[in-house]
């Protein structure tokens, strides 16, 4: 899939805002892209042109369906076997030679630590062997930016804008300041929504699937309900009201309490009643904190526009929907807009961190061949470059 914008395909050297001087090459800048922080093995090509010219995602959901969750050696072993098969198939479906490509991109954290290494070491030793400049990127930088590689030109959220970056292992609220400035507004107390998503989807007996054990919750509470007699399920409680955070603990063991007090066998529309109740309990958590929050930096004196919604999560469409109505009802003289990737994008994906890596790229910014993993990163701590804008450069 390519989402292609026209710029000229002419460089001439500029100063960056930073006095930084860069010498542009005779055409767009393309990088080669690996990530492996969880259980997906990706490769991608892309462009400074915001052209994807290949993105591969190997899924491991049949390795780690009998474990409940994802099995870290497993994963280990699955990304071993299937990074050479990735890189490979990336290059051929970008019909880009080897030597035409300017960087090798990775995620450099955070993620578990033995599947970092894995993306980590092939992009070192294909950096190393071509002579290529290497940046390691943030896992959740790269999901925040994405939606400045897919949206229309008309359409890319402009700084400061907020970014909600919803997955397996996060659950934050955050400021864009720049490509490489973030505040963390809200975390989460506990656990992220994706683990709770997981959990639950478990409880009701969800099969994982080609997609993953949360998406199948999502498809499986889009089932009619053909009982009558279906018991109503009361709504569960939001924590923390008044507080910018986020707890999805209580939510997951409210559940497990539900059915473990039931006193009847619950019946399919049974689960598909409660799983309902649990998918607008996580929408009510998330639009209630997302508006605090906006309300929060609008008495600041902070303009924002646009929120992007973004990681796996945030490829469910029940809680976008819910998200764009409580910004419009928020937001009633001024729009907020709410941008989010594909769905094919939210989740892990090479094509983001090749995105997210550009920056640097393009400001001449690069890593040494033995940049060691961040296993845990807060997005925070990332070192502030002011860069060229890769929309900007042509």
């Amino acid at each position: 899939m390519v989402w292609l914008v026209s710029f000229s395909d002419q460089y001439e050297e500029v100063n960056d805002l930073a006095g930084v001087q860069t010498c542009k090459p005779s055409r767009h800048f393309t990088v080669l892209a690996v990530e492996s922080s969880a259980d997906d093995t990706c490769a991608a090509v892309v462009t400074s042109s915001r052209e994807i010219l290949s993105n591969v995602v190997i899924k491991q959901h049949d390795l780690h369906e009998g474990f409940g969750g994802i099995h870290p050696m497993v994963a280990i072993e699955g990304h071993q076997r299937n990074m050479p098969t990735a890189v490979r198939r990336a290059l051929d479906e970008s019909r880009i030679p080897i030597q035409n490509i300017d960087g090798i991109a990775f995620t450099r954290g955070p993620g578990i630590g033995g599947c970092l290494s894995v993306g980590s070491n092939a992009a070192k030793t294909l950096a190393a062997a071509l002579g290529k400049p290497l940046v390691g990127v943030h896992h959740m930088q790269a999901h925040a930016l994405t939606s400045l590689l897919t949206s229309p030109t008309e359409e890319h959220p402009e700084f400061p804008f907020l970014t909600l970056l919803i997955s397996g292992g996060h659950t934050l609220l955050v400021l864009a300041k720049s490509h490489s400035s973030f505040h963390i507004l809200a975390n989460t107390v506990d656990e992220s929504v994706g683990r709770t998503y997981d959990k639950v989807a478990r409880m009701l007996k969800m099969p994982w699937g080609t997609k993953g054990p949360a998406a199948s919750l999502e498809e499986f509470c889009r089932t009619d309900i053909k009982d009558p007699n279906v018991p109503d399920i009361q709504p569960f409680t939001v924590p923390m009201p008044g507080k910018l955070a986020f707890s999805f603990s209580a939510l997951h063991s409210a559940v497990e309490r539900y059915i473990s007090k039931s006193d009847v066998f619950l019946t399919e529309d049974h689960r598909i009643a409660l799983g309902r109740a649990f998918q607008d309990a996580v929408a009510r958590q998330l639009c209630t904190k997302l508006v605090q929050c906006h309300s929060m930096l609008s008495r600041q004196g902070i303009e924002v526009r646009h929120v992007v919604a973004s990681g796996g999560v945030a490829s469910n469409s029940f809680l976008k929907a819910r998200l764009k109505e409580a910004l419009d009802i928020h937001s009633l003289e001024q729009k907020i807009s709410l941008i989010s990737p594909p769905p094919e994008l939210c989740t892990d994906n090479a094509a983001m961190v090749g995105w997210a890596s550009m920056y640097r790229f393009l400001a001449g910014d690069y890593d040494d061949y033995s940049v060691e993993l961040r296993s845990k990163w807060s997005i925070e701590t990332l070192p502030d470059i002011r860069s060229i804008n890769p929309l900007m450069h042509y």
